[in-house]
């Protein structure tokens, strides 16, 4: 129904030239609805998967950016969608390869599940904005990505988390309150996730003042 009502349902598929006996096939696809927030519409990306032979070959990419495209089209300026702090490679695709930001916490977010994924943890969650047509998603997109313009908050992770995730979960959990304390206090003093910097032994979360975002002027938070 999301294509129905406002939202989109955008499919990846493979070509011939792609070899073996995939074309034609739908490799990836996102799933946005579509919502609206003080008398302004935005989408809510569901969903965004690829299949797993079809990774790190910049599907999931080309689906964002074609997301963005059609929603630009209509008018639609705001995409948003939860993603897990602790997953270094998709916090690293979220906000340095697209440009996004986050400024809310979502703890518990969906509830404790037996999902694999999860792995027994609390689902936490950051809030990606995606601001389509600002100049530093503009900008990143290019490939040239603006500096933080005001002081810098870091929120450190380590690099093995995910291994922490499925073999050490005390471990993990330690690592998740903590991480949630921190967010949550750096929030409130109004700082939003820029970046993320996996170089060296941890992931660091780059946290600027709002109001000192280079080519982005956020407005007040309104909580849903």
């Amino acid at each position: 129904m999301a294509q129905h009502t406002g939202g989109q349902v955008i499919g990846a598929f493979a070509k011939e030239s792609d070899g073996g006996h995939d074309g034609g096939k739908m490799v990836g696809f996102t799933l946005a609805l579509a919502g609206v927030r003080s008398g302004r519409p935005f989408l809510h990306s569901h969903m965004t998967a690829v299949l797993p032979d079809y990774r790190d070959r910049g599907v999931g990419r080309s689906l964002k950016l074609f997301q963005r495209q059609d929603a630009l089209k209509r008018g639609i300026a705001l995409v948003e969608w939860t993603f897990d702090p602790l997953e270094i490679k998709n916090a690293h695709f979220n906000l340095v390869r697209l440009g996004a930001v986050a400024r809310r916490y979502l703890p518990n977010c969906y509830g404790i599940t037996e999902s694999p994924l999860h792995a027994g943890l609390p689902t936490d969650r950051l809030v990606a904005e995606w601001w389509l047509d600002s100049e530093r998603v503009k900008s990143i997109l290019a490939d040239n990505r603006p500096p933080a313009a005001g002081p810098a908050e870091r929120i450190t992770l380590p690099a093995n988390i995910s291994e922490l995730k499925s073999g050490d979960r005390t471990a993990a959990a330690r690592i998740q309150s903590e991480a949630r304390i921190q967010f949550l206090r750096a929030f409130s003093k109004g700082y939003v996730a820029t970046a993320i910097d996996s170089r060296g032994a941890g992931a660091h979360y780059i946290l600027e003042p709002a109001a000192a975002i280079a080519g982005l002027r956020l407005g007040p938070l309104v909580e849903d």
